[in-house]
């Protein structure tokens, strides 16, 4: 109902009366779904105005699911492969889309900001590949990422600019072992 009536953060969702009507459902179901909404951040009401759809994007949604989700090591090792796949496919429809004045954007980017993200630079590799599904699912899959106790990041600007290079010379062979070296994945890679 929110993407077929075009809603976005901020805008007011319909009375419970028009909800129950349109889904349904009785009026105590539709109240009951919009507590819990409410509960987790994703709505808020406003007494005398209504009740609107907030901004969850940066919310713990992914941290509250992903204690129910990721329960044991099989599970943790499925999102760290599924999220280094999307980053794969990607880098791959990159090289067929990412032209030179992108590619030296980026190594300027890289080379001159002083904290930069893998994060924000994978996302820049995304938007370029254009598959807003793969967009779509990498964040999300980033996020629930995060939330695993043993997280944590170690790369080097120069992986980043050697990655770079690979995608400049159109190589899939070293762009997906610059890939390996930055994520320390040669053994995964091979398997890819």
């Amino acid at each position: 109902m929110i993407t077929s009536d075009g809603l976005k953060t901020g805008d007011k969702i319909p009375s419970e009366r028009e909800l129950s009507e349109r889904l349904n459902f009785g009026r105590s179901s539709v109240r009951e779904a919009l507590r819990a909404l409410e509960l987790l951040g994703l709505i808020e009401t406003r007494r005398g105005e209504g009740t609107f759809i907030r901004d969850f994007r940066g919310h713990q949604l992914v941290q509250l699911l992903s204690t129910f989700i990721l329960q044991d090591e099989k599970a943790k090792q499925d999102v760290f492969e599924t999220k280094n796949y999307i980053e794969m496919d990607c880098l791959r429809l990159a090289l067929k889309r990412i032209d030179k004045r992108q590619t030296e954007s980026m190594r300027e980017w890289v080379t001159n900001t002083d904290s930069f993200t893998d994060d924000e630079f994978f996302q820049r590799i995304i938007e370029i590949s254009g598959n807003h599904l793969f967009l779509r699912m990498w964040l999300i899959l980033k996020e629930y990422y995060y939330s695993l106790e043993d997280y944590s990041e170690d790369y080097q600007q120069e992986d980043y600019l050697a990655l770079l290079g690979a995608l400049a010379e159109k190589s899939i062979e070293k762009t997906l072992s610059a890939y390996g070296k930055l994520r320390n994945l040669s053994d995964f890679i091979d398997k890819y």
